[in-house]
């Protein structure tokens, strides 16, 4: 009831806005660079009302569960996974038709029928709006695989997120990352089974310059001066944050859970309000690539996992530099 008390008068606010001024924005043509504040109150209305439906879902799905049973708390697994799978397709999909979104993910994502006979850990980028919402929408639809999120606390202030994941496995992180939160993470990957994934984002945070920089402060002030002059060396990503990503390694080697890195780019630039702004309707795709590194391949040894992980973190950087300096032209922007 709180959720509907905040949102529904949302809703109607941005239902004023777009159904006056959306339709100047089709008029402009989707690859127009005019009409973004309409752009972003049709996105803003559309994400409200998934949120609304989600939140309805979910109450419908508590009443189709009420039953007891030993299949009921599956079935209550099986059916949240349903909505947040709408929810998102419905998502990413407007935000094509709104924002030109076109994501191309080399090589293709491997279908249920391909994908490895266990679980799966994937460490990821974190940078640019919405690409977490990228992500799990292409493990869960594209892969046939059950996501298991660690994000942040905050994100429990989405009434339709905080309904539906705290009924699927997941780890919210609190501002403050507490004692347990490694050992939450830990767990949840070392109870993985085939078809599960658990997402790691392990720079904590969206990628931004000032960040990066605070980053390799810190690691200077706490005495950590070889992975602050590794991390100098790193000019698109973070450090990784290492007690929840070697919690989530030590898991996955208990689980037999396969691992997995994923690199992007296409939002990463899109890292304040003013270049959100200039960036409405995206001109080039978000493109995203990713590897499994086997098994004998990470080492068993704390600090030895260290050294990898920010190899593989370079990786990542690398991968990403490429694309920025990719010659390939970029359409000009409509007159």
């Amino acid at each position: 009831m709180p959720a509907f008390l905040v949102l529904l008068p949302v809703a109607a606010a941005l239902l004023l806005v777009t159904v006056v001024l959306a339709p100047l924005s089709l008029l402009a043509g989707r690859s127009g660079r005019m009409w973004q504040p309409q752009r972003l109150a049709l996105y803003a209305f559309v994400y409200v009302c998934a949120d609304l439906a989600g939140v309805l879902a979910a109450g419908v799905v508590r009443l189709r569960c009420l039953g007891g049973g030993r299949d009921r708390e599956e079935r209550l697994v099986t059916l949240n996974y349903l909505v947040l799978a709408r929810l998102l397709g419905f998502l990413v999909k407007c935000s094509g038709w709104i924002f030109s979104l076109r994501v191309e993910v080399e090589p293709p994502i491997p279908s249920s029928k391909e994908r490895p006979r266990d679980g799966m850990v994937v460490f990821a980028r974190h940078a640019g709006p919405g690409d977490s919402i990228l992500l799990v929408h292409s493990l869960l639809c594209g892969a046939g695989l059950r996501p298991q999120v660690v994000l942040k606390q905050f994100l429990r202030w989405d009434p339709c997120l905080d309904i539906v994941l705290s009924r699927l496995p997941h780890c919210f992180v609190p501002h403050r990352a507490e004692a347990g939160t490694s050992d939450a993470i830990g767990s949840l990957a070392a109870a993985l089974h085939p078809g599960e994934v658990l997402v790691v984002f392990p720079e904590g945070g969206n990628f931004t310059e000032r960040r990066r920089r605070r980053a390799i402060g810190w690691l200077n002030r706490t005495g950590q001066f070889k992975r602050a002059a590794r991390a100098r060396r790193q000019h698109h990503v973070l450090p990784p944050r290492m007690e929840g990503s070697l919690a989530a390694l030590s898991g996955a080697g208990d689980a037999g859970a396969a691992v997995v890195f994923v690199a992007h780019t296409g939002l990463d630039r899109i890292d304040s309000p003013a270049r959100l702004w200039r960036s409405i309707p995206l001109r080039t795709a978000v493109r995203a690539t990713w590897w499994r590194v086997p098994d004998h391949a990470i080492p068993a040894e704390r600090q030895a996992r260290e050294s990898w992980l920010t190899d593989q973190w370079s990786r990542v950087d690398a991968w990403i530099a490429g694309e920025w300096s990719d010659p390939t032209p970029t359409p000009p922007a409509a007159p």
